[in-house]
């Protein structure tokens, strides 16, 4: 690759160290470790998924934003990932009797960008294969970790061969279930909790135009917002979209409710009459694709002395409407480089500050994200909430120093989370005061409203 930067290693490894989960974030901490000279074994339990076989797990398509890009441009891949990237400039709202609605992101020229996790996950792994200090294996499944003797127990899932492999410093990095953080749930006062929402979610396809074409805007993130569920979309490559149903486990509309592919088709008809048209597949796919569950995973600590870090869903797994899953666990690898360049060998000191760094503010996303689902769900086609927003672009743009829109702090900024909640809620305690006042647009310049306006910017730091 002629965009990565030269290895920091040296000739003789300064320490090895132990990975275990090869996904996204997993792949990513490799490439900052060997940066830092050190020698890495890299343990995954999936095969290669750059094989011919079908990829398990979801397919949910990504939403990379700055502070994904950031931590990608610090091991110098981010050029090679923005090939194969499509940028959304904002969300388009879909109605029932298909009338759409769009919203920008950000400021002119911000976007997010759509990336397939199958496809980068196969980029990122070729990137970690290159490297020679980092060495990789698939199929080997974490059956037990012994933080005392320091060993892990791996499964080849090919052999069915078991064996003990001992570590010096171990990273959790496999995920939401994670094997590494089973065995520190069993040390002494940590404390762990997991909590679903009453939603599922379900993969489904938007199919290209003819000539692989979009059949709907190729630059934007569709939302198809219903009250207590919803339906998003995000563009392929390949002028296909990924399309995912948030929906209730049970009730009177839910996944319970669906039982046949002629009450599938019916209630997309009803429901996503604009959609249905573009999903040939829709009754097949609906009853293939499996149903997964969003959950909230919290943890501390995440460490067991200098021995063992969580990092990624294995410490902070959250539900996926703000976009924000790989892009914090992105950011995890960026804070914990930093670390090492300020404390180098000192582990016992880097993985105190992590930790000490990253929980309050993955717990904040936690929370936005839940949050964001609401929003995304109930208010993005409520009439009085596209005003607002239209409010706050207008005091943003007139107090620039004074006022960032919530999802722009999250978005696109590098501000710690945990901030970013604080302001936004400040700031939505505002629009609660202001909103009053406001019935139309052009209302936002009449003099009683600035000096509201004004009122409100005075008292703000």
């Amino acid at each position: 690759m002629t965009d990565m930067p030269h290895s920091l290693a040296t000739a003789e490894p300064v320490d090895n160290l132990t990975v275990m989960g090869g996904g996204l974030v997993g792949c990513l901490l490799a490439l900052y470790l060997t940066r830092h000279g050190h020698a890495v074994e890299l343990f995954e339990r999936r095969p290669d998924i750059r094989g011919n076989g079908p990829v398990e797990g979801r397919s949910i398509n990504l939403a990379l934003s700055d502070r994904g890009w950031r931590a990608l441009e610090g091991v110098g891949i981010a050029e090679a990932v923005r090939e194969v990237a499509i940028p959304m400039h904002g969300r388009v709202m879909h109605d029932v009797q298909g009338n759409l609605t769009y919203q920008p992101y950000g400021q002119a020229g911000q976007s997010i960008y759509s990336v397939s996790r199958a496809g980068l996950n196969r980029r990122m792994l070729d990137l970690v294969e290159q490297e020679p200090t980092i060495t990789l294996h698939f199929n080997q499944q974490c059956r037990r970790v012994d933080t005392r003797r320091q060993e892990l127990e791996v499964l080849d899932t090919e052999t069915q061969q078991a064996r003990v492999v001992p570590y010096r410093r171990l990273f959790g990095v496999d995920g939401a279930y994670s094997a590494v953080r089973s065995a520190l749930q069993r040390t002494d006062r940590f404390n762990y909790s997991q909590e679903y929402l009453n939603y599922g979610y379900k993969e489904l396809t938007i199919e290209a135009a003819p000539g692989g074409q979009w059949a709907i805007e190729k630059h934007a993130l569709h939302i198809w917002p219903r009250g207590q569920y919803m339906m998003i979309a995000l563009p392929n490559l390949d002028g296909s979209f990924n399309c995912t149903l948030f929906f209730p486990y049970e009730g009177p509309e839910s996944f319970a409710a669906l039982q046949t592919p002629e009450q599938v088709t019916a209630f997309f008809d009803r429901v996503f009459p604009d959609a249905l048209p573009l999903m040939p597949q829709l009754a097949t796919e609906f009853f293939d694709n499996p149903t997964a569950s969003l959950v909230t995973i919290r943890c501390f600590p995440w460490t067991l002395q200098d021995q063992v870090l969580l990092l990624g869903d294995a410490a902070h797994a959250i539900v996926p409407f703000y976009g924000q899953g790989m892009n914090a666990g992105f950011e995890d690898c960026t804070v914990l480089n930093e670390l090492l360049h300020r404390f180098g060998p000192d582990w016992a000191r880097v993985f105190q500050e992590f930790e000490s760094q990253r929980k309050p503010n993955t717990d904040a996303m936690a929370d936005l994200a839940v949050y964001n689902f609401r929003e995304m769900r109930d208010r993005v086609a409520d009439p009085r909430f596209l005003l607002q927003k239209k409010i706050e672009s207008k005091l943003s743009a007139q107090y620039p120093d004074k006022w960032l829109p919530l999802y722009s702090q999250v978005t696109f900024s590098n501000l710690p989370y945990a901030e970013a909640w604080a302001n936004g809620q400040a700031q939505e305690e505002i629009m609660q005061r202001l909103m009053p006042h406001i019935q139309t647009e052009e209302d936002y310049q009449r003099p009683e409203v600035q000096q509201l306006v004004a009122a409100e910017m005075a008292r703000r730091p």
